[in-house]
Parts: structure tokens; sequence; C-alpha cells
């Protein structure tokens, strides 16, 4: 049950006809994990706290850049050199306190994917590189876990919802993962600051529809070029 705090803090949601209190409530008991806190997982873990999601895990080893800041809204200057991972938690402690923030301060592999991920409902893949993206998703096909991927790469961000109601994962997209040289990353080609904000808050959005059995984007691609403007759905 919600307390009369939460009631006031999210009223602007429980007035929709397609959440109300049920709904936030679901919210509210919903344990999320994101994988990577960067360019993606800042805006995600933004709105998943501030939308009220319960419990959200943040998995993410590394160390906060200079180069990291112009995309990865969470963090500051002061923040340079600082965990990731104990930043945002202490950020989004400030901003919603009500919402249980677990660290994961490790580099998800093989040994320790399952044992993260099987104390979450749902995962959100924002991270930045394939051997990960590829370990999740098997982990998440083998606890039968929703998977919410999201990508990015100069102008353009793609979104999918994996392993949802029995729809398809990773593997039916892209069966092997491709070669690091023929797939660079935001290191090597950038990336626009706006755009892991567009598609993070997309990843928030299907995460919050997947809580409410709202989504409708099992086998589908979602591809966003923000230079055009343009917005395509390929099914798969």
């Amino acid at each position: 049950m919600l307390s009369p705090e939460e009631k006031r803090k999210y009223i602007k949601q429980i007035m929709l006809p397609e959440i109300g209190v049920t709904g936030q409530e679901n919210i509210r008991n919903a344990k999320v994990a994101i994988i990577g806190c960067g360019g993606l997982g800042c805006p995600t873990l933004l709105y998943l706290a501030s939308a009220g999601v319960g419990t959200i895990g943040i998995v993410d080893f590394d160390i906060i850049g200079i180069t990291n800041l112009h995309r990865q809204i969470l963090f500051g200057v002061n923040d340079v050199g600082k965990k990731k991972t104990h930043v945002a938690k202490d950020k989004l402690s400030i901003m919603h306190p009500e919402v249980s923030l677990a660290i994961h301060d490790v580099m998800l592999n093989e040994t320790n994917a399952e044992s993260i991920l099987s104390q979450y409902d749902i995962v959100v893949d924002g991270c930045d590189n394939f051997l990960t993206r590829y370990i999740v998703n098997d982990c998440c096909s083998k606890l039968n876990k929703p998977l919410i991927y999201g990508s990015i790469l100069g102008f353009e961000g793609q979104l999918a919802v994996f392993n949802l109601n029995g729809s398809k994962n990773l593997r039916d997209l892209f069966p092997e993962p491709p070669n690091d040289e023929d797939v660079p990353d935001c290191s090597v080609n950038g990336v626009l600051a706006t755009i892991p904000g567009i598609i993070g808050t997309m990843l928030a959005n299907e995460c919050i529809k997947v809580i409410l059995q709202k989504s409708n984007l099992e086998n589908k691609l979602l591809i966003f070029n923000g230079l055009d403007m343009e917005l395509s759905v390929l099914n798969y």
C-alpha cells in the first residue's frame, strides 16, 4: 500500500487511467537492474527513480572521466575520478530517498551475472560493449527475465525489448557478437550529447511499460536518427 507521502508525490502518474494506485504500487514493488551507469544508464536511472521504482540495482565498475560529462548527466566536474555507482547512488538518494538503491561495483561477467541479475525482476542493458551485452542477454534468457536493450552511436540510437512473454532475444536479432573493429564505440566515432538522453528516457519508459504489462515492443527493433529526426520500427 502506498503511503500518504507517496500518493502525494506520484499523484500525476496515479491520475493516469493506465496506472492508478494499483499501477503505482506495482512500480514501487518492482526491482530493476541497470547495466552500465554511463550515457544510457544515467537518464534511465533518473527517470526510473523519479517514477517511483522501489528497488534499483546499479551495475558498473568504472570511474568518472572528464570525457563522460557531456552525456552522463548524473555527474559533474567535481565527480571526476570517483566511482560511478557510488556517485549515482548518493545523488539519487538525495532526490528520491524512498527508493532502495543497491550498488554492484563489479565488471559483469559469466561468473557473477546470474547471482546479480537473479535479484531483480527486469534488466535494462545500457552498457557499451557487445561482450557484456551477450552475457546479460544469455543470463536473462536463462533466468526468464525481461531485458530492455538500448544502444547509441553518433546521431543514432536503438531500442528493443527481449525475452518478454516468450518474445525473442538478442541472439535472434544478432546471433553472434560482431567483431570489435566492425562496430566502433563512442570512444572511436563519438556521440551527440542528447542521443543517450533520448534513448535512455525511452529505456525507462519501456521498463515502466513492462512493469505495467503494457509494452508493445516485443520482436521489434526501434531505430531513432536524431540528425534526420526519423523513427522506424523493424519487425524481426
